[in-house]
């Protein structure tokens, strides 16, 4: 399975939300963006946070390519023996078909399992983490991409951008037996505070490591999202599986990063309001996924509750929703 470095140069940007399109993404807001989930990738998978960012970069255009925007594609990867969703683009022929992925976060999980699996990348992980140049000329080597300047390109984002200080600030080891022993370091201090979060699930208020989550008038624990905070990272700090923040969120409008103040809930909203008889009414136009985790409900039993024929509605001011 080969693949060129043309997929970056497809020049469209987001779908368009009304007259104006959103603007693209620069380098520095898609690093700004991606930069702890490729870190946190270095430490699972010994895969250098650097160059895991250059190759997000160069594949999708910095997140703006049609492959990232409609399949959440950030690093070309083609079908293969993929048994997912999928979808069709011209490349090195005509129609050729690429993996398609419910969320960009899963992209980059598929990007290091793609990596670690494939027994033609294994010489990579025998390589000094931080060694970028290397590991760009070996992904060259080992066929990932079949431009002549691939391994150039990312060598060229990597030290332009400075991507590599995101290998030097974690320091992982080179060594295997050390990197197995920080890993069941982490793993052990991770289940200490897993476990003590058990033991104050009934708290109302409760302190975590970098937010603290409280329970709306539902009694649904939550957290308010912190400038650059995506599902991947809060599923990280409260030990959650990204299929439980989808599903727990309504994954509706299928975007990973979180704009400041949005409400991540951490548990299964309810199926109703507690008080009887309960309503909101819109006090400006508001789509149903904004009250659905305004009031702690899921959207299925909003659109069920109020007759809509589907989730993506937008309720107009004044207009009254039922929510019990």
């Amino acid at each position: 399975m080969k693949k060129r470095l043309a997929i970056v140069g497809f020049g469209i940007s987001f779908f368009s939300f009304g007259s104006e399109a959103p603007a693209k993404l620069s380098q520095n807001d898609y690093v700004s963006m991606w930069s702890n989930v490729a870190v946190e990738h270095m430490l699972t998978y010994r895969i250098p946070a650097s160059i895991t960012l250059a190759q997000g970069l160069l594949e999708s255009g910095n997140g703006n390519s049609p492959l990232a925007v409609q399949a959440n594609n950030h690093f070309g990867i083609k079908c293969s023996d993929w048994t997912g969703d999928k979808i069709y683009f011209d490349d090195d022929a005509k129609g050729e078909c690429f993996r398609k992925y419910p969320s960009a976060t899963e992209s980059y999980n598929d990007h290091s399992l793609f990596l670690t699996k494939k027994t033609r990348y294994a010489s990579l992980f025998q390589l000094p983490v931080d060694d970028y140049k290397s590991w760009a000329k070996g992904l060259k080597k080992a066929g990932y991409a079949t431009h002549p300047e691939y391994a150039e390109k990312l060598i060229d984002l990597i030290e332009r951008l400075k991507l590599y200080e995101y290998d030097e600030k974690t320091a992982p080891s080179n060594s295997g037996t050390e990197l197995l022993a920080s890993n069941a370091k982490e793993s052990k201090d991770k289940a200490s505070a897993k476990n003590t979060a058990s033991m104050k699930i009934d708290e109302s208020c409760l302190k975590y490591q970098n937010h603290t989550a409280k329970e709306n008038k539902n009694d649904v624990k939550f957290i308010i999202a912190r400038k650059g905070d995506t599902y991947y990272k809060i599923a990280k700090e409260f030990h959650l599986a990204m299929w439980q923040m989808y599903r727990y969120n309504d994954f509706v409008d299928k975007k990973d990063m979180l704009e400041e103040g949005d409400i991540v809930y951490l548990e299964p909203k309810r199926n109703k309001a507690r008080a009887k008889g309960a309503t909101y009414v819109a006090k400006k136009d508001i789509t149903l996924i904004e009250i659905s985790q305004s009031e702690g409900i899921k959207l299925k039993k909003l659109v069920q509750m109020n007759g809509f024929t589907s989730e993506k509605v937008t309720v107009q001011k004044g207009q009254k929703v039922l929510l019990r």
